[in-house]
């Protein structure tokens, strides 16, 4: 799997977890989804994320042939 891929299975998650968190425990976790939002929004501008910064560390590359 690569970088990219990661990236969007991984925000996808936060955002299902939190929604979930935020329906059943408290709706302040839609905080968390509002910052998972608004960080794939700036990465999307500046090409600059956290996560695929820590991928590239351990080894993982970026896709092929996109």
């Amino acid at each position: 799997m690569c970088r990219e891929n990661i990236v969007r299975m991984v925000a996808g998650t936060f955002i299902i977890v939190s929604l979930a968190l935020a329906r059943f425990v408290s709706p302040y976790f839609l905080l968390f989804t509002a910052f998972v939002g608004l960080n794939l929004l700036q990465s999307s501008f500046t090409n600059w994320c956290p996560l695929e910064i820590v991928l590239k560390k351990v080894g993982i590359g970026r896709c092929q042939g996109d």
